[in-house]
């Protein structure tokens, strides 16, 4: 049976991260046996597979992503996501889109489904902001990496989604055109993008 102090140390240790994985509690010496007696016992509720939360945890609209950062730490909410998570264009996506390096492991996550792409280099590295979300940091790219990410991948998100992504945050003032300009480079979509942006400024 595990003792007070370490169930006690669990507890605290959720309330101190809002989520907390079985890794996370058992790299502070705690057996995972401590989570299953507080999840009897309703002092704790499993979130998703291997995560845990106080059953009092504040939720918020962006809980799927806390949810994907405790599960993916190496991930960066991209694409869709992160235009939702940044209030740029009207998409609505069911699923939580991560960027993962090319060479890493596709997460074994029941929910929120996830909706992995693959990046490499400067491409993955760069522009990755970190937010606070219900007690875990969460990596997303800004919003004139987003945009530019739209248009590299606009086989999977679609043309029209990208315009209007890019349009949108252009409109709320939301990244300059060096900005932009930089993370078209990044991402090798200048040329493609031109046309658009000069439109912008015409």
């Amino acid at each position: 049976m595990p003792s007070r102090p370490a169930r006690d140390r669990a507890l605290r240790l959720v309330k101190a991260r809002g989520l907390v994985s079985a890794r996370e509690i058992t790299a502070h010496g705690i057996h995972t046996q401590a989570l299953s007696r507080l999840v009897n016992e309703g002092k704790l509720e499993r979130a998703a597979r291997g995560l845990y939360r106080a059953p009092d945890h504040d939720l918020t609209q962006n809980h799927g992503l806390a949810i994907a950062a405790a599960a993916v730490p190496r991930g960066v909410v991209c694409l869709l996501s992160a235009l939702l998570f940044h209030d740029v264009g009207s998409q609505l996506p069911h699923e939580v889109w991560l960027a993962l390096d090319r060479r890493a492991r596709r997460p074994a996550l029941g929910w929120p489904p996830l909706r992995v792409v693959r990046f490499s280099g400067a491409a993955l590295t760069s522009g990755v902001e970190v937010h606070r979300i219900e007690g875990r940091n969460v990596r997303v790219f800004c919003v004139a990496k987003t945009v530019a990410d739209c248009f590299k991948y606009r086989n999977k998100v679609g043309l029209e989604a990208a315009l209007e992504a890019l349009r949108d945050a252009w409109r709320h003032k939301k990244f300059t055109m060096d900005e932009i300009d930089r993370y078209a480079r990044i991402c090798r979509v200048s040329r493609v993008m031109r046309p658009y942006l000069e439109a912008l400024v015409a």
